[in-house]
């Protein structure tokens, strides 16, 4: 997901986002344990695209102030 996208969203669409990526990411690594994961390089995608959200919301809370 790209900064600008995430910037059009709402805060509850980034609620929404970061609570589907931590779901796929939890599937994702059991997947990996069990040896059944193919794209081990999408756990990082996500892992990044919550921290974009999180650095947003963040921004968002600060300029409010």
């Amino acid at each position: 997901m790209k900064a600008a996208e995430i910037r059009e969203k709402t805060n509850e669409e980034l609620d929404l986002a970061i609570e589907n990526c931590r779901k796929e990411i939890f599937d994702l690594r059991l997947k990996f344990q069990t040896n059944q994961l193919e794209n081990t390089s999408r756990i990082r995608t996500l892992r990044k695209d919550v921290a974009r959200i999180e650095t947003e919301k963040t921004a968002r809370r600060k300029s409010a102030n």
